[in-house]
């Protein structure tokens, strides 16, 4: 496997010392705006720049002592890039979200495609030269759906993976999956015993060397709620059983022909944790995390109630304490990113 010399340090700058990704996701937006409206009582256009900022800031700064990595979004999230730990990778995003600094531009993913867009003005030297260590880009995906509707999100990949094999930056891609018919997909059992097949087949697209990707973001390959035997299952409808599930880690992780790390899809801490612990048990060779919400959501109240320092407050007790857990837990399963190569040694730095 070769892999240029500046792209080589930039993995090694958002990973830990043992080569694993423990990365932190702040770069919500639309998301972020509507949880900042319910908190503190008000409308969604009240939500000021400011209060997306400093919340993103408050965030970076006091978690990434304890990340290798975290991901942040150009329109909120350039003060926490300068608010993190010297020392800690940045990762930054290049979609466009469902919200942007003009709060009368609405972007909806519509079904069935769920297609999304870069954010216009942005490049990837833009984010380069704002400091990233890594390119990040978000697309819905289902294996299955139409040929009009996954040729040009595939192509979009294919662009980006160009773009960031130019500039020898890393190139992470996230694919989340849905319902091909519509649906929930973090509560419908049906499209609970769709999913493993539909994480697999995309893990499985996106390994191929045409769209440059470096790192593989995935989510779980079941839906825990669904998931007998384990504390998550919502006690309803087992969709599959814990040897079920285990073989499922197993199956999705063997589809990765590149480093893979988990994403928490908004899930609570205790859920992150118990799938991280299943991925461990299955013995996958997974790489890391890149999580958000998992660790920070329940800051939110507090920022409601105390505004910016009643989050910070409770981010160093609360934040610290999930993603310190979290890390325990990585640093007994995760492996380093240059072993989906084979190790290190595999490696030819050029």
């Amino acid at each position: 496997m070769k892999i240029s010399e500046k792209k080589f340090n930039r993995m090694e700058n958002l990973s830990d010392e043992n080569g694993v990704i423990k990365a932190a996701a702040m770069d919500q937006r639309g998301s972020l705006v509507r949880r900042l409206s319910s908190a503190c009582g008000i409308d969604h256009v009240e939500v000021t720049n400011e209060m997306m900022e400093e919340f993103k800031e408050a965030v970076s700064d006091v978690l990434t002592p304890h990340a290798s990595a975290i991901l942040l979004d150009p329109e909120w999230g350039m003060p926490g890039a300068k608010a993190r730990q010297k020392g800690t990778g940045l990762v930054i995003s290049y979609e466009k979200s469902s919200a942007s600094r003009n709060y009368s531009e609405i972007y909806d993913h519509k079904l069935p495609a769920k297609i999304n867009e870069l954010i216009p003005d942005w490049t990837v030297r833009k984010s380069i030269e704002q400091g990233a260590d890594a390119i990040k880009l978000l697309i819905y995906y289902h294996p299955d759906e139409e040929r009009m509707y996954n040729a040009p999100k595939e192509a979009m990949v294919e662009r980006v993976g160009a773009e960031c094999a130019r500039h020898e930056i890393p190139f992470f891609l996230e694919f989340v999956g849905y319902g091909l018919e519509g649906g929930d997909w973090k509560n419908d059992p049906e499209l609970a015993r769709q999913k493993p097949d539909v994480v697999t087949g995309s893990i499985e697209e996106f390994s191929r060397d045409r769209y440059n990707v470096d790192v593989l973001k995935v989510e779980f390959p079941v839906n825990m709620k669904f998931a007998g035997g384990t504390d998550a299952f919502g006690g309803k409808t087992a969709v599959y059983d814990r040897d079920q599930v285990l073989e499922h880690f197993q199956h999705a992780a063997d589809a990765a022909g590149r480093p893979m790390i988990y994403l928490s899809a908004g899930v609570d801490a205790p859920q992150m944790r118990e799938s991280l612990r299943l991925a461990n048990e299955a013995g996958v060779n997974w790489n890391g995390v890149l999580c958000g919400r998992a660790t920070w959501q329940n800051g939110l109240e507090e920022y409601g109630k105390d505004g910016v320092n009643g989050l910070r407050e409770w981010l160093k007790e609360g934040g610290v304490e999930n993603i310190t857990r979290m890390n325990a837990i990585i640093d007994k399963g995760a492996r380093p990113w240059y072993e989906a190569y084979g190790g290190k040694e595999k490696l030819e730095i050029v």
